[in-house]
């Protein structure tokens, strides 16, 4: 079972707001909104759902849609809720603390779509992975869209790789090998990134099609960019036709297999059955 009080006690002293304003962060933000927008209709209703700081909530709200925004850390959701007063935005209807297995708090068919952007990277036990994918059909109304971002395991492996050989308190050998064989992190100390799954994809695709979902994109999120972003936003500045090239590539190449499994983050993008 997953230990969410180690999970929770990581973000509640994490600054997730301000990740999104590092180039890694902003590079995930700049690809991945427009796959959001392109898949939802005007003023949808959205359930942000691992939304943390409210990145995503208050850029879709800006937009017109309605947003409600849940989260495991009521840190995040204090920092979510002081930004929301700061910029005036009036399109969040609610903000609660959840855990994602049980979304009793929303009432059936409530939204058109849910960002799932955060708990399938935690959610150790395969019981708790089918109650939140469950969870979320129940709330989306019919033809409502998911979007559930996930760490490929290959590429979550290669992290905990890198745990080992430069914070070793974090992880050992058996460690590695429960990465590799099962997709199972469990930190070995109470501090740091914790408690993690890394699906393969055709696991992820599995585990939304056996709970109602039919599969309507899977892609990378950065894709090969995934190290480059400093450079990516360097050149920016200067050069904003090779920078639009390059982003254009990262695009047209995201849903490459490979490029999916060992670049980072993922989406699946899914619609209830």
């Amino acid at each position: 079972m997953t230990n969410f009080e180690k999970v929770q006690s990581h973000y509640d002293t994490s600054n997730e707001w301000e990740r999104f304003d590092t180039p890694a962060g902003k590079l995930e933000f700049e690809l991945t909104l427009p796959i959001i927008t392109s898949h939802i209709s005007q003023k949808a209703e959205i359930l942000d759902l691992g939304g943390g700081p409210g990145r995503y909530t208050i850029k879709l709200a800006k937009l017109g849609h309605i947003l409600h925004l849940a989260d495991l850390s009521q840190g995040l959701l204090d920092v979510a809720k002081q930004k929301i007063d700061e910029l005036g935005i009036e399109n969040v209807k609610s903000v609660n603390r959840v855990n994602a297995v049980d979304l009793s708090v929303y009432d059936d068919s409530s939204f058109d779509a849910v960002l799932l952007f955060g708990p399938l990277y935690h959610l150790t036990d395969e019981t708790e992975r089918h109650s939140c994918v469950k969870e979320v059909r129940r709330v989306l109304k019919e033809n409502g869209v998911v979007f559930a971002a996930f760490i490929p395991r290959i590429s979550g492996a290669i992290g905990v790789v890198d745990r080992m050989f430069n914070n070793p308190v974090k992880a050992n050998a058996e460690t590695l090998k429960r990465v590799f064989e099962q997709g199972i992190y469990n930190n070995l100390v109470d501090w740091g990134w914790q408690e993690a799954y890394f699906p393969t994809s055709n696991e992820l695709v599995t585990l939304f099609s056996n709970n109602g979902f039919s599969k309507v994109l899977l892609r990378s999120v950065r894709g090969w960019g995934d190290t480059m972003a400093e450079k990516i936003y360097k050149l920016k500045d200067e050069n904003l036709e090779r920078y639009k090239t390059v982003m254009d590539l990262i695009n047209k190449t995201a849903d490459d297999s490979s490029i999916i499994e060992m670049c980072s983050h993922a989406i699946y993008v899914g619609r209830k059955q």
